[in-house]
């Protein structure tokens, strides 16, 4: 089923693939986190990976729940968008020298993202909400609440340091 294809019928077959690509994409993180916090030389940036790992294995924890709460099968699509910016984050990561830029270097990587997953759970939540889902659309918003969270904590340690210390 793509995105723009004959297979998606109604609100409820668009809400349905877009479910099954974040929760592809969480469980691709949950793979590409500890890499990126193996990576990160910075202590703090390195622990912010480590907690939002733990993070991410309750959203997809929660996206499971979603699916049955919905009665979906729990499903994943291939998301070519996760996949290509980690690939990006991974060819970044292996051209930089500099373990003060690579820190940075590595926080634009995870920004892209926090912000691919916000857009996804921005709109999942408006469409579980416009299908009478409230409950689907509070489980979601705890995600993209993190997600957010994960976001300005980002931010804070590459103004705060990270990116200082790579200028």
């Amino acid at each position: 089923m793509g995105l723009f294809t004959k297979d998606i019928k109604t609100m409820n077959d668009l809400f349905a693939h877009q479910l099954q690509d974040i929760y592809y994409a969480e469980k691709q993180l949950v793979k590409a986190l500890p890499e990126m916090a193996d990576k990160a030389t910075d202590p703090q940036l390195k622990q912010g990976f480590l907690t939002h790992l733990q993070e991410t294995k309750t959203h997809v924890q929660r996206l499971e729940q979603v699916f049955k709460m919905h009665g979906l099968s729990v499903k994943a699509v291939d998301c070519p968008a996760i996949d290509g910016i980690i690939e990006e984050a991974e060819d970044v990561a292996g051209d930089v020298a500099d373990d003060q830029v690579l820190d940075a270097a590595i926080i634009a990587a995870a920004q892209a993202v926090e912000h691919y997953e916000i857009t996804r759970y921005g709109s999942l939540i408006a469409w579980a909400k416009r299908l009478g889902r409230n409950d689907c659309a509070n489980l979601l918003e705890q995600n993209l609440q993190e997600e957010k969270a994960a976001d300005k904590k980002l931010t804070d340690i590459a103004e705060s340091k990270v990116n200082l210390r790579a200028a």
